[in-house]
Protein backbone atom coordinates (compact mmCIF):
# COMPACT_ATOMS: atom_id res chain seq x y z
CA UNK A 1 0.00 0.00 0.00
CA UNK A 2 1.46 3.34 -1.16
CA UNK A 3 2.06 5.90 1.92
CA UNK A 4 -0.47 9.03 2.33
CA UNK A 5 1.99 12.16 1.65
CA UNK A 6 1.52 14.90 3.31
CA UNK A 7 3.12 18.34 3.32
CA UNK A 8 3.64 21.01 5.74
CA UNK A 9 4.14 24.24 5.22
CA UNK A 10 5.29 26.03 8.08
CA UNK A 11 8.50 28.04 8.84
CA UNK A 12 9.00 27.37 12.47
CA UNK A 13 11.49 24.54 11.92
CA UNK A 14 11.62 22.75 15.64
CA UNK A 15 7.03 22.77 14.74
CA UNK A 16 7.99 21.80 11.39
CA UNK A 17 10.26 18.94 12.72
CA UNK A 18 8.38 17.82 15.32
CA UNK A 19 5.42 17.06 13.23
CA UNK A 20 7.37 15.46 10.40
CA UNK A 21 8.99 12.90 12.84
CA UNK A 22 6.15 12.17 14.23
CA UNK A 23 3.73 11.88 10.59
CA UNK A 24 6.51 9.65 9.46
CA UNK A 25 6.16 7.48 12.71
CA UNK A 26 2.92 6.92 11.78
CA UNK A 27 3.67 5.72 8.19
CA UNK A 28 2.81 8.74 6.18
CA UNK A 29 5.29 10.45 3.89
CA UNK A 30 6.54 14.18 4.64
CA UNK A 31 7.05 16.63 2.34
CA UNK A 32 7.86 20.38 3.70
CA UNK A 33 8.30 23.85 2.44
CA UNK A 34 8.72 27.06 4.60
CA UNK A 35 7.27 29.90 2.77
CA UNK A 36 3.52 30.12 1.00
CA UNK A 37 5.49 30.49 -2.73
CA UNK A 38 7.25 26.95 -2.22
CA UNK A 39 4.06 25.46 -1.09
CA UNK A 40 2.11 26.40 -3.88
CA UNK A 41 5.59 24.93 -5.94
CA UNK A 42 5.17 21.45 -3.68
CA UNK A 43 1.33 21.18 -4.04
CA UNK A 44 1.37 21.32 -8.12
CA UNK A 45 4.74 19.22 -8.71
CA UNK A 46 3.95 16.38 -5.73
CA UNK A 47 0.09 16.50 -5.27
CA UNK A 48 0.45 15.81 -1.60
CA UNK A 49 -2.33 13.86 -0.23
CA UNK A 50 -3.43 16.55 3.09
CA UNK A 51 -1.56 19.76 3.41
CA UNK A 52 -1.49 20.78 6.41
CA UNK A 53 -0.51 24.70 6.88
CA UNK A 54 0.17 27.45 9.18
CA UNK A 55 -1.59 31.08 8.54
CA UNK A 56 1.59 33.05 9.34
CA UNK A 57 4.00 32.38 6.64
CA UNK A 58 6.65 35.08 6.12
CA UNK A 59 5.79 35.64 2.79
CA UNK A 60 2.31 35.24 2.54
CA UNK A 61 -1.18 34.92 4.66
CA UNK A 62 -2.42 31.48 4.34
CA UNK A 63 -5.76 32.40 3.60
CA UNK A 64 -4.17 34.04 0.39
CA UNK A 65 -2.81 30.08 -0.28
CA UNK A 66 -6.00 28.80 0.57
CA UNK A 67 -7.77 31.09 -1.98
CA UNK A 68 -5.45 30.04 -4.44
CA UNK A 69 -5.16 26.30 -3.54
CA UNK A 70 -9.64 26.08 -3.87
CA UNK A 71 -9.41 27.65 -7.66
CA UNK A 72 -7.93 24.82 -8.85
CA UNK A 73 -7.62 21.72 -6.37
CA UNK A 74 -9.42 20.36 -3.70
CA UNK A 75 -6.90 19.00 -1.82
CA UNK A 76 -7.66 18.29 1.85
CA UNK A 77 -6.38 21.44 3.76
CA UNK A 78 -5.30 21.44 7.66
CA UNK A 79 -5.17 24.55 9.63
CA UNK A 80 -2.54 24.70 12.46
CA UNK A 81 -2.44 28.34 13.75
CA UNK A 82 -1.35 30.15 16.58
CA UNK A 83 -3.93 32.31 16.16
CA UNK A 84 -7.11 31.08 18.23
CA UNK A 85 -9.46 34.77 16.97
CA UNK A 86 -12.76 32.83 16.21
CA UNK A 87 -13.20 35.13 12.69
CA UNK A 88 -9.88 33.77 11.92
CA UNK A 89 -10.95 30.06 12.27
CA UNK A 90 -14.38 30.53 10.33
CA UNK A 91 -12.56 33.04 6.83
CA UNK A 92 -10.00 30.14 6.81
CA UNK A 93 -12.81 26.88 6.81
CA UNK A 94 -15.22 29.29 4.61
CA UNK A 95 -12.14 29.95 2.18
CA UNK A 96 -12.09 26.33 1.91
CA UNK A 97 -9.90 24.83 4.57
CA UNK A 98 -11.54 21.55 5.94
CA UNK A 99 -10.31 21.55 9.53
CA UNK A 100 -8.80 24.24 12.07
CA UNK A 101 -5.94 23.01 15.27
CA UNK A 102 -4.90 25.60 17.32
CA UNK A 103 -1.21 25.68 19.00
CA UNK A 104 -0.84 23.79 21.17
CA UNK A 105 -2.38 21.05 19.79
CA UNK A 106 -1.33 17.09 20.92
CA UNK A 107 -0.76 13.97 18.49
CA UNK A 108 -3.48 11.91 18.60
CA UNK A 109 -5.68 15.20 18.21
CA UNK A 110 -3.92 15.79 14.59
CA UNK A 111 -3.72 12.42 13.76
CA UNK A 112 -7.49 11.82 13.88
CA UNK A 113 -8.27 15.22 12.21
CA UNK A 114 -5.46 13.87 9.15
CA UNK A 115 -7.60 10.47 9.20
CA UNK A 116 -10.64 12.28 9.00
CA UNK A 117 -10.01 14.60 6.35
CA UNK A 118 -8.20 11.80 4.27
CA UNK A 119 -11.25 9.55 4.22
CA UNK A 120 -13.40 12.67 3.61
CA UNK A 121 -11.78 13.59 0.54
CA UNK A 122 -11.06 9.92 -0.75
CA UNK A 123 -14.74 8.89 -0.04
CA UNK A 124 -15.56 12.23 -2.91
CA UNK A 125 -12.99 10.96 -5.07
CA UNK A 126 -13.99 7.45 -5.38
CA UNK A 127 -17.62 7.99 -5.17
CA UNK A 128 -18.04 5.51 -3.18
CA UNK A 129 -20.85 4.03 -0.80
CA UNK A 130 -20.35 7.12 1.75
CA UNK A 131 -24.09 8.02 1.45
CA UNK A 132 -25.32 4.46 1.66
CA UNK A 133 -23.31 3.15 4.80
CA UNK A 134 -24.73 4.28 7.66
CA UNK A 135 -22.95 6.55 9.57
CA UNK A 136 -21.89 5.00 13.42
CA UNK A 137 -21.14 6.27 16.76
CA UNK A 138 -21.39 5.05 20.44
CA UNK A 139 -24.86 3.66 20.00
CA UNK A 140 -26.10 5.91 17.40
CA UNK A 141 -26.96 4.56 13.86
CA UNK A 142 -27.39 7.48 10.97
CA UNK A 143 -28.70 5.54 7.72
CA UNK A 144 -28.79 7.68 4.93
CA UNK A 145 -30.81 5.35 2.30
CA UNK A 146 -33.99 5.14 4.84
CA UNK A 147 -33.18 8.62 6.38
CA UNK A 148 -33.97 7.23 9.91
CA UNK A 149 -31.75 7.55 13.00
CA UNK A 150 -31.80 5.65 15.89
CA UNK A 151 -30.05 6.08 19.33
CA UNK A 152 -29.00 2.75 21.58
CA UNK A 153 -31.35 1.17 19.16
CA UNK A 154 -34.59 2.83 19.48
CA UNK A 155 -35.86 5.29 16.64
CA UNK A 156 -35.25 8.66 17.15
CA UNK A 157 -37.94 11.15 15.00
CA UNK A 158 -36.19 14.06 13.82
CA UNK A 159 -38.24 17.13 11.18
CA UNK A 160 -36.90 17.27 8.18
CA UNK A 161 -35.09 20.40 8.90
CA UNK A 162 -33.32 18.63 11.69
CA UNK A 163 -32.47 15.34 9.64
CA UNK A 164 -30.77 17.49 6.67
CA UNK A 165 -28.74 19.45 10.15
CA UNK A 166 -27.47 15.82 11.39
CA UNK A 167 -26.52 14.17 8.06
CA UNK A 168 -24.59 17.46 6.27
CA UNK A 169 -22.60 16.62 10.08
CA UNK A 170 -22.66 13.14 9.65
CA UNK A 171 -21.07 12.69 6.04
CA UNK A 172 -18.17 14.99 7.37
CA UNK A 173 -17.80 13.65 10.59
CA UNK A 174 -14.80 14.32 12.69
CA UNK A 175 -14.89 17.73 10.88
CA UNK A 176 -15.57 21.26 12.08
CA UNK A 177 -18.47 22.61 9.29
CA UNK A 178 -18.82 26.29 10.33
CA UNK A 179 -22.20 27.69 11.00
CA UNK A 180 -22.69 29.73 7.65
CA UNK A 181 -21.93 26.23 5.69
CA UNK A 182 -24.46 24.42 7.73
CA UNK A 183 -27.35 26.85 7.00
CA UNK A 184 -26.39 27.41 3.19
CA UNK A 185 -26.55 24.04 2.77
CA UNK A 186 -29.69 23.46 5.07
CA UNK A 187 -31.77 26.41 4.09
CA UNK A 188 -29.62 26.96 1.07
CA UNK A 189 -27.84 29.76 -0.63
CA UNK A 190 -30.26 32.61 0.59
CA UNK A 191 -30.46 31.66 4.08
CA UNK A 192 -30.21 34.29 6.82
CA UNK A 193 -26.91 34.76 8.41
CA UNK A 194 -28.65 34.69 11.44
CA UNK A 195 -27.74 31.74 13.68
CA UNK A 196 -30.58 31.33 16.03
CA UNK A 197 -32.78 29.58 13.64
CA UNK A 198 -29.95 27.10 14.19
CA UNK A 199 -29.14 26.78 17.50
CA UNK A 200 -32.68 26.45 18.03
CA UNK A 201 -32.73 23.36 16.19
CA UNK A 202 -29.54 22.00 17.43
CA UNK A 203 -30.87 22.80 20.88
CA UNK A 204 -33.97 20.18 19.81
CA UNK A 205 -31.50 17.88 18.28
CA UNK A 206 -29.23 17.33 21.75
CA UNK A 207 -32.54 16.89 23.51
CA UNK A 208 -33.56 14.13 21.50
CA UNK A 209 -30.22 12.32 21.25
CA UNK A 210 -28.20 12.95 24.42
CA UNK A 211 -28.26 11.54 27.13
CA UNK A 212 -27.10 14.91 28.89
CA UNK A 213 -27.44 18.11 26.45
CA UNK A 214 -24.99 20.03 28.42
CA UNK A 215 -22.43 17.17 27.68
CA UNK A 216 -23.21 15.99 24.33
CA UNK A 217 -21.22 13.20 23.36
CA UNK A 218 -22.16 12.97 19.44
CA UNK A 219 -22.53 17.11 18.37
CA UNK A 220 -20.17 19.48 19.92
CA UNK A 221 -19.99 22.96 19.70
CA UNK A 222 -16.71 24.80 18.08
CA UNK A 223 -17.55 27.79 19.97
CA UNK A 224 -17.68 30.90 17.75
CA UNK A 225 -17.01 28.75 14.89
CA UNK A 226 -19.89 25.94 14.06
CA UNK A 227 -20.41 22.16 15.36
CA UNK A 228 -18.34 18.95 14.98
CA UNK A 229 -19.93 15.61 14.40
CA UNK A 230 -18.08 12.70 16.35
CA UNK A 231 -16.10 10.47 14.49
CA UNK A 232 -17.44 7.90 12.50
CA UNK A 233 -16.45 4.57 13.90
CA UNK A 234 -16.37 2.30 10.61
CA UNK A 235 -12.90 3.04 9.40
Amino acid sequence: MTKCSVLIIEDEKNIQTFMGKMLKRHEYRVLYANTGTQGLEVIRSQCPDIILLDLGLPDMNGDDLIREVRTWSSTPIIVISARTAEREKVLALDLGADDYITKPFGTSELLARIRASLRHSNRLRTDSTLYIRPYKHKGMTLDFSKRSLKVNNEDVHLTPIEYKIVAYLAQNSGKVITYSSILSNVWGPYADGDNKILRVNMANIRRKIEDDPAQPKYIFTEVGVGYRMAEDEEK
